[in-house]
């Protein structure tokens, strides 16, 4: 049991901070991605090409001045940030990074918490993030920041639904709502990819829209809202509302790989006589790589499409992706019914 206990919270203290480190260099990874796209060159001046960026830009945060607007809800104006980066470091805890790892004879997952609800958890944590936008937005007294509360927490919940439904879809091919469960399922079996190819495309465009991201990003329209809903933010507090983007891009991304393509599955490994810590290993590094590339996808699609106007993000959400996720729920249900069980 204490040994349990000890991995447990080595775990806990690595995933943290690998999430952080993510977090950090997505800053330079975006901004590389973005000159190559641009044929420009990038960040190159702080450490050898551009490596200690992300460092001296945690240190200007860190030294910038912190204000509070007189006319804001100070707590509350504390509190929205914190709310923000606290709900995205809690999602990865149930990502399962590999399957088990051996020690001193004892199987432990690589996995914070194996639940049985896990993606619902993800789910439901991952609503609670509006809040800290909402609260963040209105605890400003700007109305530029009102403005963009309002559209971020109207786009989180427009697209939550159309999300939900492809997350059902996966639900009733694994028949368990376990992420551990989900990427078992497809271990050494077809990835679902194949049979949900149209369900990830639209779960890949409900997470743009739930991260924020362009070309989603209405919520921080710097062309009509400044800088949306952390306008009045400096230092940290705006370093944690950045910070928390870029961890919901690492999280989504980690929970796309999971959900459609495999998870921690190496194709052709799995036959292999491999031991437990080695085949972890490899499990955890072919994790990361599915999950490196998505959030290169994530930033390509940044750097490739116009943003859209914000009553073309709501019919999109509304018209389109709805009605095309409830479709893909009834293909699913004729999948498990009637070709599944010939596989």
């Amino acid at each position: 049991m204490t040994t349990y206990i000890i991995f447990k919270l080595i775990l806990v203290l690595v995933l943290f901070a690998v999430t952080l480190g993510v977090a950090m260099y997505a800053t330079y990874g975006e901004r590389k991605v973005a000159a190559f796209l641009q044929d420009r060159i990038g960040p190159n001046r702080a450490g050898p090409f551009g490596l200690l960026q992300p460092i001296a830009d945690g240190a200007k945060m860190f030294m910038k001045e912190e204000i509070i607007p007189n006319v804001s809800n100070k707590w509350l104006f504390i509190l929205g940030p914190c709310i923000a980066i606290t709900t995205a470091l809690l999602t990865g805890a149930a990502i399962p990074w590999g399957n088990v790892i051996n020690i001193n004879g004892a199987n432990y997952s690589v996995q914070v918490a194996d639940l049985n609800i896990g993606i619902l958890y993800i789910f439901a944590v991952v609503s609670l993030g509006v809040y800290g936008i909402m609260i963040g937005g209105w605890a400003s007294n700007n109305k530029y920041s009102l403005l963009g509360a309002v559209r971020a927490s109207s786009q989180m919940i427009s697209y939550e639904l159309s999300m939900g439904l492809c997350i059902i879809a996966i639900v009733m091919m694994t028949g368990s709502a376990s992420l551990n469960d989900m990427a078992l399922q497809q271990n050494g079996s077809v990835w679902n990819i194949v049979p949900q190819a149209f369900g990830f495309i639209l779960f890949l465009t409900c997470a743009l829209a739930e991260c924020n991201r362009a070309p989603f990003d209405l919520a921080e329209c710097e062309t009509e809202l400044i800088g949306g809903y952390h306008t009045e933010y400096s230092s940290m507090k705006l370093g944690f509302y950045l910070f928390a983007e870029y961890i919901n891009m690492f999280i989504s991304a980690a929970l796309i790989s999971t959900l459609y393509f495999g998870g921690y599955d190496i194709p052709f490994v799995n036959d292999g006589d491999l031991s437990t810590n080695l085949a972890a290993t490899l499990q955890v590094i072919t994790m990361l790589g599915k999950t490196f590339f998505f959030i290169f996808v994530f930033m390509w699609i940044r750097w490739t499409l116009p943003r859209f106007r914000y009553d073309q993000l709501m019919k999109l959400g509304w018209n389109y992706l709805l009605p095309l996720a409830i479709l893909n729920l009834v293909w699913t249900a004729v999948y498990v019914m009637f070709i599944q069980p010939l596989i």
